[in-house]
C-alpha cells in the first residue's frame, strides 16, 4: 500500500483516523502497532513475522543494556549492544545482500551457487537502522528504556515512515511515544503537509519519471546528447520530488497523530557545494550515519589522516545501504571522493567564488551522480554517461527536438517547483490578504492540488516510489 494510492487515501487513512481519535489515550500506541502491522502486510504478509522479531530483539536487548547499566556492567552493556547490531545487521544482509554475494562469488570463481531469489522486505533499510538506533540511544543515556513493548513496537511499525523514511531515531520521539499531545493545530498543519507531498509526488515526481523511463528504455549506445540530458534532468526531478515528496507525507501523517518527525530535505538543488548538498539532501540518513559510525570512528577529532577514513567508511556504507549493485557502491565512493576533495581544498575555492559558479560545478555533478545510481547495469551506466558526452554519436536528431518541445514548459517547472521561489511568492501573497482571504485562498489551493492529484490517480498506471526498493 502506497500513500499515494486511492485505497490509501479513501479506506485505509480515514479508518485509521477515525478509530485513532476515538480510541481512549492509553490505547493509542496499541492501535497505531496493530494498523501499522496491517499496512505492512497488505503487500507482504509473510515479513510481519520478521518485523515483530526485530521488535522483539530490540526491546529486550535494551532492557538488558538498562539492566547492565544500572548494576555498573558496562562491558556487559556494550555486549548487549552489539549482539543487538550484530543481529539486525545479520537478517540485513541476509535478506538485501545474500545473492549480490552470491552472484559476485560465483562470477569471480566461475562456481554456480544457486541464488536463494529471496524478495527483499520492503522498508527494511529504513526500519532496521531505527531499531538499532535505540539500543545505541539507551546505552549513550540520550533516552531512557522503553519498558512498554506496545509503545515500542509503535515506535518500530509506525506506518507514516515504515516503508521509506524519513530514519526517525528513537531519541528523537522517545518522549512523543510516552506523552503527546494531539490538536487541531497539528492535525490542519499534517493535512496541508500530507497534500503538499502528494502534489509532489502525483504531479510532479511522476511526470518526471515519464520522461525520464521513456529515455532510459531506448538504446543508450546511440542516444543523443540533447536526449541523455533531457532524461537525466527529468530523473534528477523524479528522485527529488518523489523522496521529498513521501517525506512530507510522512511528516504530515505523522503531525495528524501528534508526532513531530524531523526534516528530511531542506532545497538540496540550492546548494553550492557537494558537501552543502548532504546537509540538505536525505538528512535523516546523513545525520544516522553521522551519529552512528562518523562519530563513533573518531569524526574530525583524531587527524586529518584517520577523519578522511572516516569519511571513506561513511560514504562506502552510505553507498552500499542503498542498494546490492555495484552502481551504487559506486555512487557512494563517487561522493566519497568528492567531499575529500572539497575537504582538503576545493571548499575554500568555492567559498570565495561567485555563488552561481558553486551551483554550476554542484548540480553537474549531481546530475551526473543520479545517472551512477538509477542504472543498475553497468554496461548501461556507461552507456548513458558516454551519451551525455556525445558518445551516442549526435548532438541531437528529431526525437531529440520533440522531446524538448513537448517537456520544456514541464521542466521549468520542476526547476522552479524545487526552489523556494514558489513558497515565497505564496507567502508575499498570503501577506497582501487579511486573515480570512488568505485563509480561504491557501486552503483553496490545497483542496485544488488534493482534487488534481485524486483525478491523475483515477487514470494514472505509473505511480512508482523510487525508495521502495531500500
Amino acid at each position: 500500500m502506497v500513500f499515494s494510492s486511492l485505497l490509501f487515501l479513501f479506506r485505509y487513512l480515514p479508518v485509521v483516523l477515525l478509530l485513532y481519535f476515538l480510541c481512549p489515550k492509553k490505547l493509542r500506541n496499541l492501535l497505531l502497532f496493530v494498523v501499522s502491522l496491517i499496512f505492512y502486510a497488505w503487500g507482504e504478509p509473510v515479513y510481519v513475522v520478521l518485523m515483530l522479531f526485530s521488535t522483539a530483539v530490540d526491546y529486550t536487548h535494551g532492557l538488558m543494556v538498562d539492566h547492565f547499566k544500572r548494576a555498573g556492567n558496562l562491558p556487559a552493556a556494550r555486549r548487549a549492544v552489539a549482539s543487538s547490531m550484530i543481529i539486525n545487521l545479520a537478517l540485513l544482509g541476509f535478506f538485501k545482500y545474500t545473492d549480490f554475494f552470491i552472484g559476485n562469488i560465483n562470477a569471480l570463481f566461475g562456481t554456480e551457487i544457486p541464488l536463494l531469489g529471496i524478495a527483499l522486505p520492503i522498508g527494511i533499510s529504513f526500519y532496521t537502522f531505527q531499531t538499532m538506533s535505540y539500543t545505541v540511544d539507551v546505552y549513550r543515556g540520550e533516552a531512557k528504556v522503553q519498558r512498554n513493548i506496545i509503545s515500542f513496537g509503535a515506535y518500530v511499525a509506525l506506518f507514516p515512515q515504515l516503508i521509506a523514511g524519513p530514519i526517525v531515531q528513537y531519541k528523537t520521539v522517545a518522549e512523543q511515544l510516552d506523552e503527546r499531545h494531539e490538536d487541531f493545530d497539528k492535525f490542519a498543519y499534517g493535512v496541508t503537509r500530507f497534500m503538499t507531498g502528494l502534489g509532489k509526488k502525483v504531479l510532479l515526481a511522476n511526470s518526471a519519471g515519464i520522461i525520464w523511463d521513456s529515455v532510459s528504455g531506448g538504446d543508450l549506445t546511440s542516444l543523443p546528447v540533447l536526449s541523455a540530458w533531457i532524461g537525466i534532468l527529468a530523473y534528477t526531478f523524479q528522485i527529488y520530488f518523489d523522496f521529498s515528496g513521501y517525506s512530507d507525507m510522512a511528516i504530515g501523517l505523522g503531525s495528524m497523530l501528534g508526532f513531530r518527525f524531523l526534516e528530511n530535505f531542506n532545497y538540496p538543488y540550492m546548494s553550492k557545494s557537494i558537501t552543502e548538498f548532504w546537509r540538505r539532501w536525505h538528512i535523516s540518513l546523513g545525520s544516522w550515519f553521522r551519529d552512528y559510525v562518523y562519530i563513533p570512528l573518531g569524526g574530525n577529532r583524531k587527524g586529518f589522516a584517520k577523519q578522511i577514513r572516516n569519511i571513506c567508511v561513511v560514504w562506502l556504507l552510505t553507498g552500499f545501504w542503498h542498494g546490492a549493485s555495484w552502481n551504487f557502491v559506486l555512487w557512494g565512493v563517487y561522493f566519497g571522493v568528492l567531499l575529500i576533495i572539497e575537504k582538503l581544498f576545493l571548499l575554500k575555492v568555492l567559498e570565495k567564488a561567485p555563488a552561481i559558479v558553486g551551483h554550476i560545478y554542484t548540480m553537474f555533478l549531481v546530475i551526473v551522480s543520479w545517472v551512477i545510481f538509477a542504472l543498475t547495469d553497468t554496461s548501461q551506466l556507461f552507456a548513458y554517461l558516454g551519451a551525455l558526452f556525445g558518445a551516442g554519436g549526435a548532438l541531437f536528431d528529431e526525437s531529440s527536438l520533440y522531446l524538448l518541445t513537448n517537456n520544456v514548459i514541464l521542466l521549468v517547472i520542476l526547476a522552479i517547483a524545487s526552489t523556494p521561489l514558489p513558497k515565497y511568492l505564496a507567502q508575499k501573497l498570503m501577506g497582501r490578504l487579511s486573515e480570512i482571504p488568505a485563509s480561504l485562498v491557501q486552503n483553496l489551493a490545497y483542496i485544488a492540488i488534493m482534487i488534481v492529484s485524486v483525478a491523475y490517480l483515477v487514470d494514472a498506471s505509473y505511480n512508482p516510489f523510487l525508495y521502495f526498493r531500500f
